[in-house]
This record gives structure tokens, sequence and C-alpha cells, in this order.
């Protein structure tokens, strides 16, 4: 095995003499590093046909051949651990099906947590892998003296992670290789791509200097090259090259003499890695956004010509304080000398996860770019994009690493100011509901950003800042993050009493809003979305669901006019949902116009049993239910200012929507505060909608529904028409799924807690078993205890059945309820009239 930072031996390449064998391709795959081979592997083991990868120097080149080559189970996030369990599991078996050593090591790996909030936590970890089948234990002292004799610690909780390692970083890509070839891959090198060009059919031609090839579709896979390729076709990918170092000690005796490899260290506090080296140690620390360095020149002026197995000059000043923290913890190493230093790029986005997927705006550009640890993400990344592109739809939900929830905003100077606190952040705390400062605000701020900073918490959504809660004399301000209930607990239940007995105005602006019209729109409409289309002056809740009946995205749509929609989703969907609508127009060929409003309307929501009252006095528009039903839309003014008016509101409570110009907004809010003040009108931010709407029992997409859900478990058959003419996407699929019978579903639960909450994803019990998991949660300010949707099997799945539910390493006694816990407004008003008493 190599060691790290060892240049490999000129032989072991297979010499491609550089040409380009054909001039069609399906699949062109630029970029030759572990990412890129793995992702030629999997499409040509699957069966593609032409699937031609370019490498412009020798594969590994960049940042794959320096790596120091980890693999861990572990990830905080929730698909994400399916990534890397996957690429575990191929690595695997990859020796003995491609006859290619890798030298993988799985030694396994312990996360040390050295004061009370790292074991929060592992604890708050726990709960998110107990319904995954990763192993992960907390163990104790003993145990780890028996796996890591050399560590230095009196007090720490420890957590372990099995068949952890580190694999070679050349002899995995070489091994990939050997398999891409194998099934019909063709691996081109030294060729360069110079330019690309977009056909109008959604071809491509990629141009080298060996001559052009045609390709169906073409994916970036060029490391910290990407965003030369992203610049080819005028897109500016958000990367930066960072600066990575790690050191490789000599020989330790006191490792040599050990009997069995050490597991990996990763010491959160001191925020470094250690790993056994042949007989020697290596360790690479993640320094403060201070001390961390960036290569920002190649941002500005591109990567020098030329540039492949370089490194950079080492800096063992800017990483003495973690170097001295290992020592303190792995005496031995004070010992030791150090032989090699590694210093070399490796790329970042703004929030260190990947890009990986179909990019909006560009028809048949896939990327796979932005990989800060792209090493124990190559396996399971390829497969998962192999499986995208050739079913059509995600294998499941990573809109985490959705290339298109970066956007306009994301400027270099935004992503040089987030890579610089990611990678200083890298072993930070991961708290629920966690915020990161740097880069903001970005340009994307609402029409009222300036007039509520100082009143409230903002929180970042795609871009925009967004009221989480508000601040009232008395209260503690500012983000204090926790595990536990912290400074928002109270005010949160303050603007939650606000609209439930008064008035309250929300600003909704970072929605996502399109436009549709164009003569073919109703029937595009019909084809994508299960529900049937609303009348014009309507407006409904519907979903896009995949091929597979899947959840692909939540919007409302509002026919404005005849013909003419407008379409709302989430922030944090809307160049996903975007692109997707776009892909469906252009291959059914539809005659319309889409057109994204989303930076130019602002919003505004007024809710509470007084949103009427306050404001007809702006308008001589009729609000009264009669005139002004649920769900219906229309265009007024409101103190002279132009809206469309939507009656709807995610609170469940008597409401409307308010869409108008961004430039109105100030107006329009200083307009309703004033009209309110008999009211005692007030503000309230998405916190206590959050409370409101899981009262009311509504589903948030990437919550209880995404890619991983069909509609039906989700509870979603009242928006789902299977019987309407239009065969919409996931309509067989979905016939299928009913006919089969559901194997869980979800449910609605309270829960006896006592300063905790859940915030989704934590494991359900039942019976000293893990059967499931919530999606959502929080405190009910109403019912005053805490409330959770999650998913069990079928036979678990009754009102009155008793789980629990694990919140920071205790279970907590849980009872699955009729939803909704509060009636909506419409529904109470409609028992008042049948002279019913309803529950509030």
């Amino acid at each position: 095995e190599r060691r790290p930072g060892a240049l490999p031996c000129a032989g072991l390449q297979q010499a491609s003499s550089p040409s380009l064998g054909k001039d069609r391709a399906d699949t062109v795959i630029i970029g030759g590093g572990c990412v890129g081979v793995s992702l030629a592997y999997h499409l040509a083991k699957a069966g593609l046909k032409d699937v031609v990868l370019l490498e412009k120097s020798e594969l590994t080149a960049g940042s794959t051949w320096h790596a120091a080559g980890l693999t861990t189970y572990f990830h905080p996030g929730i698909n994400l651990k399916k990534i890397h369990a996957y690429s575990i599991k191929l690595y695997e078996r990859l020796e003995e099906e491609t006859g290619q050593p890798v030298g993988f090591h799985q030694p396994g790996s312990i996360r040390i947590a050295s004061t009370p909030t790292r074991v929060d936590e592992f604890k708050y970890q726990m709960t998110r892998a107990g319904w995954h089948p990763t192993e992960q234990y907390l163990i104790t002292p003993e145990k780890v003296q028996e796996l890591f004799p050399l560590l230095n610690m009196d007090k720490a909780d420890i957590m372990y992670n099995p068949g952890d390692g580190h694999i070679d970083p050349y002899s995995l890509t070489m091994a990939l290789a050997a398999g891409a070839r194998k099934y019909g891959a063709q691996l081109n090198y030294p060729v360069q791509v110079t330019n690309l060009n977009s056909r109008s059919d959604g071809t491509w031609e990629v141009e080298t200097p060996l001559g052009t090839i045609q390709a169906k579709r073409i994916v970036n896979t060029a490391g910290f090259w990407a965003r030369d390729i992203g610049k080819m076709i005028g897109l500016q990918h958000p990367l930066i090259p960072v600066h990575h170092q790690y050191v490789v000690t000599s020989t330790v005796p006191e490792v040599k003499a050990l009997k069995r490899e050490l597991p990996v260290i990763r010491d959160l506090e001191g925020s470094y890695y250690l790993r056994q080296e042949r007989d020697g140690l290596l360790f690479g620390p993640y320094e403060s956004e201070e001390k961390m360095k960036l290569q920002e020149s190649w941002v500005t002026n591109g990567v020098p010509p030329g540039f492949g197995k370089e490194l950079f000059e080492s800096d063992l000043d800017r990483i003495m304080e973690h170097i001295e923290a290992a020592m303190e913890m792995v005496p031995v190493l004070r010992k030791a000398d150090i032989v090699n230093t590694i210093a070399g790029p490796i790329t970042y986005s703004p929030d260190i996860l990947p890009m990986v997927g179909p990019h909006q705006g560009v028809r048949n550009y896939w990327v796979a770019i932005g990989f800060g640890y792209g090493i124990i993400h190559a396996g399971g990344m390829g497969k998962y994009l192999s499986d995208w592109i050739l079913e059509g739809e995600p294998p499941f939900d990573l809109i985490e690493v959705d290339p298109n929830r970066y956007g306009k905003w994301t400027t270099t100077e935004y992503t040089a100011a987030k890579a610089r606190e990611s990678y200083g952040f890298n072993n930070i705390v991961g708290y629920p509901k966690e915020e990161r400062f740097a880069g903001r605000p970005t340009e994307r701020t609402s029409g009222l950003y300036d007039l509520l900073k100082s009143k409230c918490s903002m929180g970042f959504h795609a871009g925009w800042e967004q009221p989480h809660w508000f601040y009232k004399p008395g209260d503690e301000t500012g983000y204090k993050p926790s595990f536990r209930r912290t400074n928002w607990f109270d005010p949160v239940g303050r603007e939650y009493k606000q609209v439930m007995e008064k008035v309250g105005v929300i600003d909704l602006s970072p929605f996502g809003k399109f436009k549709v019209k164009g003569t073919d729109s109703v029937k595009l409409l019909d084809h994508l979305f299960a529900n049937v289309v609303p009348k014009v002056g309507s407006t409904n809740i519907s979903h896009m669901l995949t091929p597979r009946g899947k959840v692909y995205a939540e919007l409302t749509v509002s026919q404005l006019y005849p013909g003419e929609f407008m379409l709302v989703t989430g922030s944090g969907s809307e160049l996903h949902d975007l692109r997707w609508i776009e892909e469906k127009i252009t291959r059914g060929g539809y005659k319309v116009e889409i057109e994204n409003k989303t930076d130019e309307m602002g919003v505004l929501s007024v809710a509470g049993p007084y949103a009427r009252q306050v404001l007809q006095k702006l308008t001589n528009e009729d609000l009264s239910d009669t005139s002004f039903k649920f769900l219906q839309c229309r265009h007024l003014k409101l103190s002279n200012i132009a809206v469309t008016a939507i009656r709807i509101s995610y609170t469940g409570e008597l409401g409307w929507e308010l869409y108008h110009r961004k430039e109105d907004s100030v107006p329009l809010y200083n307009a309703i505060m004033e009209a309110g003040q008999k009211e005692g009108i007030d503000d309230f931010g998405t916190y206590a909608l959050n409370s409101l709407r899981l009262e009311k029992g509504f589903r948030a997409w990437g919550a209880e529904m995404n890619c991983d859900t069909n509609p039906l478990e989700a509870g979603l058959e009242y928006f789902v028409k299977l019987n309407k003419e239009a065969d919409f996407i996931g309509k067989q699929a979905l016939r299928q799924i009913k006919e089969k019978g559901l194997k869980r579903r979800l449910v609605y639960l309270t829960l006896e807690t006592d300063n905790v909450d859940p915030e989704g994803n934590e494991s359900v019990w039942h019976n000293g078993k893990v059967v499931g998991n919530t999606t959502s949660g929080c405190f009910s300010y109403g019912a005053q205890q805490s409330l959770a949707f999650a998913y069990v099997p079928m036979e678990l799945s009754k009102v009155g059945q008793k789980l629990e539910v694990e919140l920071l390493g205790k279970n907590y006694p849980a009872t699955i309820i009729q939803e909704p816990l509060v009636l909506t407004e419409p529904t109470r008003m409609r028992l008042q009239r049948k002279g019913q008493s309803p529950k509030i």
C-alpha cells in the first residue's frame, strides 16, 4: 500500500494513448478523480453502453491522489448515512470483483466527546442512527482502552463505529477504473475538454484537442476544475479550493508493538482526526476560520494550467494548537518524527456538502462536484447518480446535495466566507435548528428585512433571511442553540397565542413562486399533479409525484385567469421544483411559458380570528366568508396596493396570503400593522408557524413526505385523485402501491417529555425494538405537551397504540392520537353552522 503523499509509480496506470475512440456517446463524464471513475463504473455495470470518461492529465490528479482516505459509516445527516454505508460495502468487495488491491483497512473509529454538550450531541446522533442498519454505539472508557491503548483520557464519552477505517485513494480509483473498463466504459486520458456546446435537441458537443464527441448528457465531475467547466456554459458553480494539511510520522515503537491496528480517532474538541499509517501515525486537523487558508486566486483566475499532482507549501504553525491537542490525547506522538506533511487542495461548497444531480436551467447537464469528503462519498454517490440517470428519478431523497439549492445569490464572496466557516466548523457541535452566520445577509433579502432585522432572530432559508421568532422586552435575545428548550421557547408560545387569539403577520417572501401560462397550461398541470387542476379564482394543494409514486414536491396551485397559474413552493425547493417542471415541459413539447417570480414578489400572511376584521379596513372588496371563501384567490387592492390574495394559511387559522411586488412590502406591512392596532396585531415567526401547523396535522414536504415516501402512507389521499382522467406522473405506480397495501403509515403522537422536544428523525421504539422514526415534532402550546409525526408499521398504527420515542438517550412514552389535535378554522366554522361544538 502506498504511503500517503508518496507519488504513485507511473507504471500502475494502464497506459491510455490519448484518443477519443468514438465521436458519439450516451454519457460523457468530465474528470477522472474517484467520483468520476465511480460514476463510470456504476453506469457501465448497470448496462449503459457508450460511457466515456475524459480526464485531462491522469486518473486521481487533483484532490484524490493526496487524500487521507478516511471511511466512516457516521454522518449527522439522514440519507447521507446510506451513501457512506454503500461506499464501505462496495469497497469491501471491490478487490474480489476487479482483481485490483484497494488497501482497505477497517479497524473501526472512535469519536471523543469531552464536554457535557458533546455528550448530548452523541445522544442526539444515536437516536438518528437507531433506525438505520449501520452499527453505532456509545462505549465505556474500559472498552476504549482495549481498542486504543495509547489514548490518554480520564473522563470522556466515546462513540464507536465498527467497520470504519481508511482506504488508499489511488488504489481505490484504479480498482474502480478496472471495473469500469471491464463493464465496457471508455476512460480516455490525457484528453482535455476545451469547450461545451449545447444543441437545440438537448444533446451536447464536447470539444477536445483530439476532436468532438456528441453526447446525450454530460456530467461534470471535475473536482476543483469544476468551476472552469461550468463557466464554459455560463454557470458560476459556488466552489472554492481549501488548503488541507495532514502529517505523517515515522515508525512509533509503541504503535509497532501493537497486536492489531488502532481505530481512527476523531477528537471533536481538538478538531482533528488521527489514524495509524503503517507503524506510525497520520494526523489531520481542521483549523479555525481565522487560520485556515483558501486558494482564492483559483476562483478569480482559474486553476493554473498544468496543475495536476502538485501540492502547496506546508505550514505547521497554522495547525500547531491542534498538534498540541493531539499530543495531549496520544502522548506517543510527542516523541514521533514528522516525515511528511501533505498540504493539498480539496474543494468546498459553501456548506461542505457536494452538489450532485441534474442542474436547473441547462438541459442534460449533471454535476457531482464540491466533495470535501470525496473518498467516502465516491462509491455511494456514483451509485446514486447512476440510478437517477438511468431511472429518471433519485433512488432516495438527498435534497441536501441538490445543486439547485444554490442560485444567483451565491456570489464568490459568499462562497469564500462560507467555505472558511464550514472548514473551521468541521467538528463544531451539530445543534438542532442550527444557524451559521458567515456571508449573511446575501443580496437576497425580503423587502421587510431592514425593518425587522433588529426585532427578531432571523433564520437562513435558501439565501433569504426569515424571522424565526420576535423579541419583547425582558426576553433573552439572540441565537442560543441547545439540545433542550432554550431562549425562544416562551416567546414562541406568546406568538402562538397571538395567532390563536388575535391576529398575527408573518413574512413568507422566501416562498418559490412561478407563473405558468400558455395554451397547454391546464394539460401540463393535469399531467404534473396528482390533484385536479383548480378552477379560475381557486387554489388547491397539489403534489408532483415521481414515476415510482414518491412525493417529489408539494405546491399550492392557483388559477388566476383562464390558463394562467401561480405555483408556490417552499424556499428550499424553488429550483428543485422548477427544474422538474421545465424538464417535463421540454420532454412533452407543451406550449407553455414558465416564469420564476421568486425574487420580485413579496408575500405577507395575516392569520388569526381578527384577520378579516383588520384587512377589511384596507379594502372595499367584500372579505366575508360567503364572498371570499376558503381556497379562493383574487386580485384586490389593500390600502391602494395591488395584491393577489389567497385565502389559505399554514397556521390552519382564518388567514390570507398576500402576494405583491417586493417594493410594496414595507408600505403594505405598515398599512396592515396600522389597521390592526385596535385588534392588538403583532408579528410571528416560523417557529410558531411550525407549532400551529403540527397541531392542525398539516404535513410538511421534506419531513412527512419526500422522495422516500408515497402520498398514501403519508396520509395525503385527499389530494391524490386516482380517478381523474389525466394520466398524471406516478398514477400507475400508486395504483399498484394501493393494491399491494401499505407496509407503514404516518401517525400522530403525543409525548410525555420534560425539557426536550422531538425535532424529527428520532427512533421510535416498541417492546425494546426500534420500529420507526419521527418526521417532525415540537411542543404543542395548545395541549401543553410534545407532539410528533412518525412512520410506524401498519400493525402499530392504530389510535391508542403506546410507543416510545428516544430523545437524548432516554425513551419517552408516546401515544398515537386521532389527528388533528386542533381543528382548522374552516372545519370549525362548518361544524358551528351545523350546530356542533368543535374541538379547538
